[in-house]
């Protein structure tokens, strides 16, 4: 009969074997899964066993573009030119230009990107914008459209071409507008934890395109937002100065902060397996105590029979050894 020999008392306490086909092996079966599975399930039912997502902090890599568009909202009539709107605006791309045609005005630009604490990183962008207007044109509103180059790199790779919309209005007409805010960035999923993903390294707006829809701020903005990651411009509201003189321009100045994120993404398959395993262990540790006394119990009152395994003589063990 083959045998299995179970220690009861300790390292150096008593020792016994049992039959692997009786009953006390069944128990000792028994009492092996009552320790190992239930904290297994303990640990799987409290929820967060397979750890589904996680977060680090990343300052992504934003350049800006020198792409732009621009609307401004008109007070009365006197779109200039003969053009009767009540807008008018510019853009980086002289197909849209075209497209303007008397409600067209060029503006004197400035963008600045700054590296504050020199770590090779981009972390703001000043930019400045001054709009010549007719003496007779009065501006109350503005849309503005950025676009920037988004990057990351510390786990997966992911590049995209994402955007700043900026819109305001005051009931006064203004001189200047100023907004200070940050790029934030936006997920409805969490990104891959390895590899790259290219998949929004798309332009926002078609600046080839000869139609007049794929200018429209409306189609530009639904169609960005069909992205599951995007940016956002995100600060306190933009601070409109009046008393401009009839030969100013209207001046646009914006800064846009580049700040560190906190990333979303979804662990690997080791990751996955580190953190359960934790959980599993600290869970365990404590089922390993309990039925550790248990079993001893349970041998000590011979609830399961045993067979005895005799001591070894030293002097017996030493002559077995010389021999």
């Amino acid at each position: 009969m083959a045998w299995l020999e179970v220690s009861w008392e300790g390292r150096d306490g008593r020792r016994s074997r049992v039959g692997l086909c009786s009953l006390a092996a069944l128990g000792l079966l028994v009492l092996a899964a009552l320790t190992y599975l239930p904290p297994l399930l303990v640990a799987y039912r409290s929820h967060g066993f397979w750890l589904k997502r996680s977060s680090y902090v990343e300052q992504p890599s934003i350049r800006f573009r020198h792409e732009v568009l621009l609307l401004g909202l008109l007070r009365g009539g006197g779109g200039g030119g003969g053009g009767g709107g009540d807008f008018v605006g510019w853009s980086s791309f002289p197909a849209c230009n075209r497209l303007l045609g008397a409600r067209l005005r060029v503006p004197l630009v400035s963008a600045r990107e700054e590296d504050i604490n020199q770590d090779g990183i981009m972390d703001l962008l000043n930019f400045w914008l001054e709009l010549p207007l007719q003496s007779s044109e009065q501006m109350v509103g503005i849309q503005l459209l950025l676009t920037f180059t988004y990057q990351l790199q510390r786990m997966s790779t992911f590049v995209m071409q994402s955007m700043a919309f900026l819109q305001s209005s005051s009931p006064v007409p203004g001189s200047r507008v100023f907004v200070s805010g940050d790029l934030k960035l936006h997920q409805r999923q969490p990104l891959s934890h390895a590899g790259l993903d290219n998949r929004y390294n798309l332009s926002v707006i078609n600046g080839t395109s000869p139609f007049a829809q794929d200018y429209d701020l409306v189609n530009i903005v639904a169609a960005y937002q069909e992205r599951n990651v995007t940016t956002v411009f995100a600060g306190p509201g933009p601070i409109w100065s009046v008393g401009r003189a009839p030969s100013e321009p209207f001046v646009i100045q914006a800064i846009i902060r580049y700040p560190v994120e906190l990333i979303v993404y979804q662990p690997g398959f080791w990751e996955m397996i580190k953190f359960a395993w934790i959980q599993y262990v600290a869970i365990l540790l404590i089922f390993l105590w309990i039925f550790e006394r248990i079993k001893i119990f349970i041998f000590r009152n011979q609830m399961l029979t045993t067979v005895p395994v005799p001591p070894v003589s030293p002097v017996l063990s030493y002559k077995e050894h010389q021999s």
